[in-house]
Protein backbone atom coordinates (compact mmCIF):
# COMPACT_ATOMS: atom_id res chain seq x y z
CA UNK A 1 0.00 0.00 0.00
CA UNK A 2 2.57 2.34 0.84
CA UNK A 3 6.22 2.22 -0.68
CA UNK A 4 7.57 5.58 -0.47
CA UNK A 5 6.68 8.10 2.41
CA UNK A 6 7.34 11.36 2.91
CA UNK A 7 7.96 13.38 6.36
CA UNK A 8 8.94 17.05 5.75
CA UNK A 9 10.34 18.50 8.98
CA UNK A 10 11.91 21.49 10.34
CA UNK A 11 12.93 20.20 13.89
CA UNK A 12 9.99 21.28 15.55
CA UNK A 13 8.74 19.32 18.16
CA UNK A 14 5.56 18.77 16.20
CA UNK A 15 7.39 17.37 13.35
CA UNK A 16 9.76 15.31 15.69
CA UNK A 17 5.61 13.91 16.26
CA UNK A 18 5.01 13.17 12.74
CA UNK A 19 8.33 11.21 12.05
CA UNK A 20 7.36 9.13 15.43
CA UNK A 21 4.12 8.43 13.25
CA UNK A 22 5.81 7.81 9.66
CA UNK A 23 8.17 5.47 11.16
CA UNK A 24 5.31 3.39 12.62
CA UNK A 25 3.85 3.14 9.44
CA UNK A 26 6.71 2.49 6.74
CA UNK A 27 7.86 -0.35 9.24
CA UNK A 28 4.48 -2.38 8.63
CA UNK A 29 4.34 -1.48 5.53
CA UNK A 30 8.37 -2.02 4.68
CA UNK A 31 8.30 1.36 3.34
CA UNK A 32 11.04 3.93 2.77
CA UNK A 33 11.05 7.02 4.58
CA UNK A 34 12.11 10.39 3.13
CA UNK A 35 13.42 13.24 5.28
CA UNK A 36 12.90 16.24 3.85
CA UNK A 37 13.86 19.82 4.97
CA UNK A 38 13.25 22.90 3.25
CA UNK A 39 14.74 25.94 3.42
CA UNK A 40 12.27 28.71 3.71
CA UNK A 41 14.24 31.25 1.41
CA UNK A 42 11.49 33.78 2.30
CA UNK A 43 11.97 33.49 5.84
CA UNK A 44 15.72 33.22 5.55
CA UNK A 45 15.85 36.28 3.30
CA UNK A 46 15.25 37.99 6.71
CA UNK A 47 17.95 37.43 8.54
CA UNK A 48 20.84 36.89 6.20
CA UNK A 49 22.18 38.79 3.41
CA UNK A 50 21.38 38.87 -0.27
CA UNK A 51 24.22 36.92 -1.31
CA UNK A 52 23.76 34.27 0.99
CA UNK A 53 20.49 33.57 -0.25
CA UNK A 54 21.25 33.82 -3.60
CA UNK A 55 23.40 30.90 -2.62
CA UNK A 56 20.93 29.17 -1.01
CA UNK A 57 18.57 29.62 -4.39
CA UNK A 58 21.27 28.15 -6.39
CA UNK A 59 21.78 25.28 -3.98
CA UNK A 60 25.17 25.88 -2.35
CA UNK A 61 23.80 24.71 0.92
CA UNK A 62 27.26 23.30 1.81
CA UNK A 63 28.45 27.09 1.88
CA UNK A 64 26.07 27.69 4.46
CA UNK A 65 27.15 26.25 7.51
CA UNK A 66 24.46 27.13 9.79
CA UNK A 67 21.55 26.46 7.30
CA UNK A 68 23.15 22.91 6.79
CA UNK A 69 23.81 22.39 10.22
CA UNK A 70 20.00 23.00 10.92
CA UNK A 71 18.80 20.80 7.97
CA UNK A 72 21.19 18.17 8.85
CA UNK A 73 20.04 17.85 12.53
CA UNK A 74 16.58 17.72 11.38
CA UNK A 75 16.72 14.81 8.84
CA UNK A 76 19.60 12.76 10.92
CA UNK A 77 16.38 12.66 13.66
CA UNK A 78 13.91 11.23 11.36
CA UNK A 79 17.42 8.87 10.08
CA UNK A 80 17.80 7.80 13.99
CA UNK A 81 14.43 7.42 14.88
CA UNK A 82 13.41 5.02 11.74
CA UNK A 83 17.33 3.09 12.31
CA UNK A 84 15.49 1.85 15.88
CA UNK A 85 13.06 0.42 13.54
CA UNK A 86 14.97 -1.07 11.08
CA UNK A 87 13.16 1.66 8.66
CA UNK A 88 14.79 2.45 5.15
CA UNK A 89 15.28 6.52 5.05
CA UNK A 90 16.47 8.82 2.48
CA UNK A 91 17.50 12.45 3.36
CA UNK A 92 17.25 15.58 1.12
CA UNK A 93 17.71 18.85 1.66
CA UNK A 94 16.19 21.71 -0.94
CA UNK A 95 15.53 25.33 -1.09
CA UNK A 96 12.38 27.26 -2.01
CA UNK A 97 9.30 28.16 -1.02
CA UNK A 98 7.97 24.90 1.50
CA UNK A 99 4.78 23.93 0.48
CA UNK A 100 5.55 24.28 -3.19
CA UNK A 101 8.48 22.39 -2.53
CA UNK A 102 6.57 19.52 -0.44
CA UNK A 103 4.43 19.14 -3.42
CA UNK A 104 7.03 19.45 -6.18
CA UNK A 105 9.17 16.69 -4.57
CA UNK A 106 5.87 14.12 -4.05
CA UNK A 107 5.28 14.90 -7.74
CA UNK A 108 8.83 14.04 -8.46
CA UNK A 109 9.69 11.02 -6.15
CA UNK A 110 6.53 8.28 -6.61
CA UNK A 111 5.40 9.15 -3.22
CA UNK A 112 2.48 7.42 -1.52
CA UNK A 113 1.52 9.14 1.29
CA UNK A 114 2.77 12.64 3.44
CA UNK A 115 2.68 12.89 7.25
CA UNK A 116 3.55 15.79 8.48
CA UNK A 117 3.19 18.15 11.50
CA UNK A 118 0.11 20.90 12.10
CA UNK A 119 2.51 23.02 12.85
CA UNK A 120 6.32 24.11 12.31
CA UNK A 121 8.82 26.52 13.75
CA UNK A 122 6.64 29.33 12.03
CA UNK A 123 6.13 32.23 14.33
CA UNK A 124 2.84 33.51 13.00
CA UNK A 125 0.38 30.30 13.49
CA UNK A 126 -2.90 29.55 10.86
CA UNK A 127 -6.13 29.16 13.58
CA UNK A 128 -6.36 25.70 12.69
CA UNK A 129 -3.58 24.40 11.05
CA UNK A 130 -0.09 25.89 9.84
CA UNK A 131 0.14 27.50 6.53
CA UNK A 132 2.36 25.38 4.86
CA UNK A 133 0.00 22.35 6.07
CA UNK A 134 -2.59 23.72 4.58
CA UNK A 135 -1.28 24.31 1.57
CA UNK A 136 -0.02 21.15 0.98
CA UNK A 137 -3.88 19.34 2.08
CA UNK A 138 -5.55 21.67 -0.52
CA UNK A 139 -2.83 20.95 -3.09
CA UNK A 140 -1.61 17.40 -3.52
CA UNK A 141 -4.00 14.61 -4.27
CA UNK A 142 -2.02 11.96 -2.20
CA UNK A 143 -3.26 11.16 1.45
CA UNK A 144 -1.74 13.36 4.09
CA UNK A 145 -1.22 12.86 7.66
CA UNK A 146 -1.25 15.36 10.22
CA UNK A 147 0.00 15.39 13.21
CA UNK A 148 -0.28 17.62 16.15
CA UNK A 149 1.90 18.73 18.25
CA UNK A 150 0.89 15.94 21.00
CA UNK A 151 1.05 13.07 18.33
CA UNK A 152 -2.64 12.96 17.59
CA UNK A 153 -3.21 12.21 14.14
CA UNK A 154 -5.81 13.67 11.12
CA UNK A 155 -6.09 11.89 7.88
CA UNK A 156 -7.11 13.91 4.85
CA UNK A 157 -7.19 12.42 1.28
Amino acid sequence: MYDNILVPTDGSETAENAVDQAVDIASKYGATVHALYVVDVDATSYSLGTEQVDRIRQGHLDEMTEVKADADEATGYVRDRAAEHGVEVKEHITAGEPARAIRKFVEDNDIDLVVMGSHGRSGLKRVILGSVTEKVLRRTRLPVLVVDVHGDTDIEA
